[in-house]
């Protein structure tokens, strides 16, 4: 009798944990894609994506492109195909998956565009993404702040740089910046020495930081061989790290020839160690964790047939459509709060900096 008992427990505990897999399954397959493993934001955020989606009990499918939009457009090809529920998208190209997305869509697929806003498709059904245009008001905000510009000093000659052109992002970090910017411009608080203004001069292809350095080079030689830069406007780490590199090979970061102010995104290891060693000046935090969390909120609610939670319904008009969003604050940081904003939060250990 106690063995039947027993054998009876071990029948029930069988079934419940068949059941509670048969749920897991039954919720569905969430095809993630990212642009590239260049940038240590974007593993944090599949990783992240992975590990929050797996807790709600989906399976995932999280594949990079490495930079590639062919391999990105066959990538998701391949997730539709293989009955994905959801598909999230960090888009490396906004503008190429239209024909893409409404096979998708035709299949009741879910489209939820990941930080990066996709452009030209009605099928984009939400939108997770930080407050991208605050983002470049923190950057110049900073600068005004470190030049003391509100308190009338200057004039300052600034460089002003853009992200790719085909992320819609960085016209916002860039109108965002020249918000706070261009009105000291007007005044002539600040001087754009080499004249070069709006993102169609100063993008910078694919976010690429060698492209940054060259530019950099080339700004230096020609319109600062007999003047100081005070300023870069650099709206992501990977272009900081290149255009310190460009400044400090003309001298700067001594003590006769001090740093400019460089401003940078995303709180990139390297980025925030040159913080500390007194190089970049600022950085702007972006969460991963919780734009995670906010898109798996999404799916969920979508899954299970209830509105998602939502909070800006007028600002991302991709052409076709404004897509419903939700905006996370971004966090400026530099040294004097990167402790208590990388560190005390968990996102980093202290012993990545030492």
């Amino acid at each position: 009798m106690k063995a039947l008992k027993l054998a009876a427990a071990a029948l029930a505990v069988g079934l419940l944990a068949t059941a509670g897999q048969a749920w897991a399954q039954g919720k569905g397959t969430i095809g993630i894609s990212m642009p590239t493993k260049s940038s240590a934001r974007w593993i944090s955020d599949g990783n992240s994506m992975v590990k929050y989606f797996q807790e709600a009990g989906y399976k995932t499918d999280l594949q990079y492109a490495e930079d590639d939009i062919p391999n990105q457009l066959a990538q998701i090809e391949n997730m539709i195909t293989k009955d994905v529920n959801v598909l999230v998208i960090a888009a490396i190209d906004g503008t190429t998956l239209t024909d893409a997305l409404r096979k998708a869509a035709e299949k009741k697929v879910k489209i939820i565009a990941y930080d990066r806003l996709i452009r030209g498709s009605a099928d984009v059904d939400y939108y997770a993404t930080f407050d991208n245009f605050q983002v470049g008001v923190l950057q110049a905000s900073y600068i005004e702040q470190a030049l003391g510009l509100k308190d009338g000093k200057g004039p300052f000659n600034i460089e002003l740089f853009g992200g790719s052109p085909d992320d819609n992002n960085a016209y916002f970090f860039y109108n965002g910046a020249m918000s706070v910017l261009q009105p000291y411009i007007d005044s002539g608080k600040l001087k754009v020495g080499s004249g070069q203004m709006g993102m169609d001069k100063v993008s910078t292809l694919r976010w690429d930081g060698a492209v940054a350095q060259a530019r950099m080079d080339n700004l230096l030689s020609a319109y600062y061989a007999s003047k100081r830069v005070d300023a870069v406007l650099s709206p992501y780490d990977g272009l900081s790290i290149g255009i310190i590199s460009s400044l400090k090979g003309v001298g700067y970061g001594t003590p006769s020839q001090p740093m400019p102010v460089v401003t940078g995104q995303d709180a990139e290891v390297p980025s925030v160690k040159s913080i500390l060693k007194g190089e970049q000046r600022q950085t702007v935090f972006k969460d991963t964790r919780e734009l995670a969390k906010v898109t798996v909120g999404m799916v969920t609610a979508l899954q299970t047939g209830s509105a998602p939670q939502i909070n800006d319904t007028k600002t991302y008009d991709n052409g076709k459509k404004v897509v419903p969003s939700y905006l996370l604050k971004p966090v400026s940081v530099d040294a004097s709060n990167w402790k208590a904003v990388l560190i005390d939060s968990g996102y980093y250990k202290e012993s990545q900096f030492k």
